[in-house]
């Protein structure tokens, strides 16, 4: 027979067990996109190694069929999700936490033009996955079966034109559309339904080439717009109506505008390659355009990323003052130190540490502070590898992702000493 205290404890234990397990549900591992949640490529992740071991962190697992390409990985809802080529087909792959191939998909033929690979991650959004292939086929999946839902040709479909590396761009979602930048003459910048992949709206004002660069949405004076890098200028586009509301160039001798831009309290950093430089860029109200704050050629990204810290920006120049990783102020572009012995890296960030992978497939741990960077440990991922390593590394539920084409490399970062 209960007592009421009795009765008052049990239910007492069972609102906490019930609070526990919703926890654990809520705290599930999750970067559904390409930089993660809110596309700055910062992990939140606490409780990591602040170094490592001479040969690196504890390998937790490692998949070898993930198909040729430089795509990153994307993991919600319990599962890993990346793209590679296999033969004549570019696949989308969806793994579980353990490394378990759970289901493989085809979104269209491969690109066998330069850098032959899949280039583009997955997008997760509430249960589905959105695609962009390396020569243009825009596909949603159901993320638990790999079953396809729709496709869009966007060569044929907007006139889609992409540059000497094919189509690249990681499409973002927000709200019930899909946005992507085809830079056809039948739509320049586009926004899908993404329940059936139908047009939303379609924008035409500009007649350039899509670049290599993936969105980000951003809220500025009570309006969202997508920024992004076309071949030959960055622009905003109103993501409500599709009104281009801005437009500034930024020309790379290869039109190979690739970086993601940055945005920070109405300012916007930019960068390419092949002394394009970076810059700052100031939003002006509405459809008043953006006017130029500061700019250095030296800061030429080519497609590794930039890491916004605490007013710094972090990255790998690519070809001025003979590649050098860089720390400089975001306000005013005053640099804050450089390092010619480190190599051209692809970045996350995680707990105020930079994490970055070499072409060659060298890893890097950096600790970041006010005046700069120092580098804490590096090991070398096992030479089975060829070619180059693009892939920008992700820092999800305690563990370091590492593609380099076929194999994807799974290591334990968490501080065990911390648990």
């Amino acid at each position: 027979m209960f007592t009421r205290r009795r009765l008052a404890s049990l239910l007492a234990c069972l609102l906490a067990m019930t609070c526990a397990h919703a926890g654990e549900k809520s705290e599930r591992p999750s970067w559904p996109q390409f930089h993660g949640p809110n596309r700055d490529n910062i992990s939140t992740e606490t409780g990591l190694l602040k170094k490592w071991p001479d040969s690196g962190p504890p390998l937790v697992w490692k998949y070898g069929e993930c198909g040729e390409g430089f795509a990153c990985v994307s993991i919600a809802d319990g599962m890993i999700f990346t793209s590679g080529d296999f033969e004549d087909q570019e696949m989308i792959l969806a793994l579980s936490m353990d490394g378990e191939l759970l289901w493989k998909s085809p979104n269209g033929p491969c690109w066998d033009g330069p850098y032959p690979g899949s280039r583009a991650t997955p997008t997760y959004d509430k249960g589905v996955l959105y695609h962009l292939s390396s020569t243009g086929r825009l596909a949603a999946f159901d993320a638990k079966e790999g079953k396809e839902k729709w496709a869009v040709d966007l060569p044929f479909t907007f006139g889609a034109r992409h540059g000497t590396w094919a189509f690249a761009e990681n499409v973002i979602v927000e709200g019930d559309r899909v946005f992507c930048v085809p830079g056809g003459s039948k739509g320049f910048v586009v926004a899908l339904k993404k329940r059936n992949g139908k047009p939303a709206w379609v924008n035409t004002d500009l007649d350039e080439r899509a670049g290599y660069c993936s969105p980000i949405i951003v809220k500025y004076k009570g309006a969202r717009q997508l920024i992004t890098l076309t071949q030959k200028s960055v622009i905003g586009v109103d993501i409500k109506r599709g009104r281009l509301l801005w437009v500034h160039p930024h020309v790379t001798p290869m039109d190979q505008n690739v970086t993601q831009p940055i945005f920070h309290r109405g300012y916007v950093f930019v960068t390419s390659a092949h002394l394009a430089g970076g810059e700052v860029l100031k939003l002006g109200r509405g459809r008043k355009g953006v006017t130029e704050v500061w700019s250095d050629k030296d800061l030429d990204n080519c497609h590794g990323g930039v890491i916004l810290l605490d007013g710094r920006l972090y990255g790998s120049a690519c070809k001025a003052g003979g590649k050098a990783f860089f720390c400089v102020d975001f306000q005013t572009g005053k640099i804050i130190q450089t390092d010619k012995k480190i190599e051209k890296l692809s970045l996350t960030c995680a707990e105020g540490m930079l994490y970055g992978i070499g072409q060659k497939g060298t890893v890097y741990l950096l600790a970041t502070s006010p005046d700069g960077f120092d580098l804490v440990s590096q090991f070398r991922l096992p030479r089975e590898n060829r070619g180059y390593s693009f892939a920008h590394p992700v820092v999800c539920g305690g563990r370091l992702y590492l593609r380099y084409h076929k194999n994807l490399y799974v290591y334990n970062i968490r501080d065990e000493t911390k648990q």
